[in-house]
């Protein structure tokens, strides 16, 4: 196992040390509370299948934050471009009568095309007039929101609702009969093969190709990669508009996917999340994939935990957030552990003759 596997293992296992001492500080039981926990995640098929359901839209914006992370950039615009991309294919789901053949691939491409649109302009901004990212990713956010917000009450609104869009038609649904039945009746679908999918498309794009060497070499010295002919401005937007695209699919799972439809006044924590996913993940493909798991796996289980144990859905909201802490923090771990291990290699040695001279006297 690589060093950053074992820096994100020490950072989930601290989380999860923090949030047994909460539990014991608030009286309650930290075996019986895990117990349960991992039993609502993983107690059956069923429970695995609505894991990997919960995970699949944290897989997406996971691989979006850590593919901007790559080229230095900080794209903290994932719920808005999640938002955006799953609105865009919501809309089309309700507005053309394709067959299911042909309605979901045109819908992972409106989803690829909406992320990749709100994602353009902060990338824009920052490679032609240095806007910082994360300034104007967080108004697209909110412009997404407000416009999301206008545009499914006045042109989807639900029948008797108008906090949320019309159902989607099954043609236009990612759920899959095949993947129901695998899983006893979750609520995994397609999605988690799309996740699997730009997994290792993005693995290889970072790994094998002219693009993300350029892209890393951003990342590591914008002047340097400059210097030595990259065009930095270009891969500054082309990295934004992949990681927008990954949000948007996002967007596509977790509303066409994991619901039917979409809310209103609703920002996606998935966007957020997406941030911890990818910091748990060491900004690596497969590293975020499980991340994306694990955290998929708390979220199931809390519920479980809730129901049968007398530790309040606070507690539970409140052990996550630690855990998200110290993935957030794992770069500090990083640090100490590469520390201790300079201070190891440094530590000076006795020279095995001298020693033996040094005894006999």
């Amino acid at each position: 196992m690589s060093k950053t596997g074992i820096v994100s293992l020490i950072a989930a296992f601290l989380g999860l040390i923090a949030g047994a001492v909460l539990m014991i500080v608030t009286g309650h039981d930290p075996y019986e509370g895990y117990s349960y926990l991992f039993q609502g995640g993983l107690k059956n098929l069923e429970r695995i299948g609505n894991t990997l359901a919960t995970a699949t839209p944290l897989i997406f914006t996971g691989l979006s934050v850590a593919f901007a992370f790559r080229t230095g950039l900080f794209n903290i615009g994932v719920p808005g471009q999640m938002l955006f991309g799953g609105f865009l294919a919501t809309a089309a789901a309700l507005s053309w009568d394709l067959p299911r053949g042909l309605m979901i691939p045109v819908l992972i491409l409106v989803a690829i095309i909406g992320g990749a649109i709100w994602a353009f302009i902060p990338g824009l901004l920052k490679a032609k007039f240095n806007v910082h990212e994360v300034v104007s990713s967080i108004m697209m956010n909110w412009i997404a929101f407000w416009l999301v917000y206008y545009l499914v009450p006045k042109y989807f609104r639900g029948t008797g609702s108008e906090t949320e869009s019309k159902a989607i038609p099954n043609a236009a649904s990612l759920k899959a009969s095949f993947l129901t039945d695998w899983f006893h009746g979750s609520y995994v679908n397609l999605g988690l093969i799309l996740a699997i999918v730009a997994t290792i498309v993005i693995a290889f794009i970072i790994n094998k190709t002219t693009l993300g060497y350029e892209l890393k070499a951003v990342g590591f010295n914008r002047h340097a990669a400059e210097y030595a002919g990259i065009a930095v401005n270009r891969s500054i937007v082309m990295s934004m508009l992949i990681a927008g695209a990954l949000a948007g699919l996002g967007g596509l799972a977790q509303y066409t996917g994991n619901a039917s439809n979409i809310q209103i006044g609703v920002m996606p924590t998935q966007g957020f999340d997406g941030i911890a996913v990818a910091l748990l993940g060491a900004n690596t493909p497969i590293g975020v994939f499980a991340s994306a798991a694990f955290f998929g796996l708390l979220y199931s289980g809390r519920g479980f935990m809730n129901a049968n144990t007398d530790i309040p859905p606070e507690i539970a909201d409140s052990i996550i957030a630690i855990i998200i802490y110290f993935a957030a923090t794992s770069i500090l771990i990083e640090r100490l552990v590469r520390y201790l291990l300079k201070r190891r290699a440094n530590r000076p040695t006795v020279d095995p003759v001298i020693k033996e001279k040094g005894e006999g006297n």
